[in-house]
């Protein structure tokens, strides 16, 4: 990793920003997707009933990225993803761009400033509990998008994805078939179990989309991960994701490595940290961030050039934090 640049990434005043996503848009510029919220409501879980997908450019990859328009807005408590779009993870396929994301709803009352809005809001738990992974299409960076009525990864009773699924993570392949990775809770008793991640497969991205696997793909007894990030190599596959304890990697809320030869068999890598919390900065200045998760890897001419991850500032949590942004580390080639 290069030092990363203290003036690049996405930020906005007034606003938690988290999960960039980034694209080379037709005109050559490039087009950061990322989640919203304001912080008239706490970080956590603010973006639960509040988040919102939007769209900032850049003339290059490093950035800054300016706030241009919202994607994703709310449409209503009738859609599934009416109250809430979040996790964006956009991709280019032929002429289409393809907006993989995290919906949610809730039929009650609009949060308002000093409300207490917290965990325990009946708000949070319906909102948590209708997370679900959807797709929005584009033939333009700039839109419009097409929304669908129904998510293309819906919730499995009496499996380990009963309860919600999200943070989406696709691999598109070149004949147009997807290998889609997917964090997962499942009911116990009236409650949400631990977090699982799971793979679906599509024969086109369009769906329909279907689980390859009846069990997690990661044994939840050693690996509790999330927010993962997938690509295809000529070996199979290749991943990175977040390591929640850091019994993974050796450093809590680092980065693993893992791979895989098909998708749904994976084990951790030769050398299993992929990164650290820990970034240098262009100025010389060396920080651990509060929170660093979210990776995305932007790939050009077939080589990964940028990392992007939602960071926070402050000693670690999101309750502690005061400001968040998506950074961008540049790697070496």
């Amino acid at each position: 990793m290069l030092p990363a640049p203290r003036e690049g990434g996405f930020r906005m005043e007034g606003y938690w920003v988290w999960c960039g996503s980034v694209v080379q848009g037709e005109d050559g510029r490039y087009h950061m997707f990322a989640s919203r919220w304001p912080k008239t409501l706490p970080m956590h879980p603010g973006w639960l009933v509040a988040s919102e997908i939007v769209r900032a450019v850049s003339d290059t990859p490093e950035g800054p990225y300016a706030f241009e328009e919202v994607v994703l807005p709310g449409r209503g408590a009738e859609y599934w993803d009416g109250r809430s779009t979040h996790n964006p993870h956009i991709v280019k396929h032929d002429d289409h761009y393809l907006l993989y994301y995290m919906g949610s709803t809730h039929p009650l009352a609009d949060q308002v400033p000093g409300d207490g809005f917290g965990l325990e809001d009946p708000r949070c738990i319906v909102a948590r509990s209708n997370k679900r992974v959807g797709l929005a299409v584009a033939k333009s960076v700039y839109g419009p998008w097409r929304r669908f009525d129904q998510p293309i990864l819906p919730v499995r009773p009496g499996h380990f994805d009963s309860y919600l699924t999200s943070n989406p993570a696709p691999c598109i392949h070149e004949d147009g078939s997807v290998l889609l990775v997917y964090k997962a809770r499942e009911y116990e008793g009236n409650i949400h179990g631990g977090m699982t991640i799971g793979a679906a497969a599509a024969e086109h991205w369009q769906g329909p989309y279907h689980v390859i696997s009846e069990e997690p793909i990661f044994p939840p007894a050693k690996f509790h991960i999330e927010d993962p990030f997938i690509w295809k190599t000529a070996d199979g596959y290749e991943l990175i994701a977040k390591d929640m304890e850091g019994t993974l990697c050796g450093e809590k809320h680092g980065g693993i490595h893992a791979v895989s030869s098909n998708g749904r068999d994976w084990r951790l890598a030769e050398e299993p940290q992929a990164y650290s919390r820990t970034v240098r900065w262009d100025d010389g200045n060396v920080q651990t961030m509060g929170n660093l998760e979210r990776p995305f890897l932007l790939f050009q001419n077939g080589r990964a050039t940028h990392l992007f991850a939602a960071v926070a500032d402050g000693p670690g949590g999101f309750r502690h934090a005061e400001n968040t942004w998506n950074m961008v580390i540049p790697l070496q080639a």
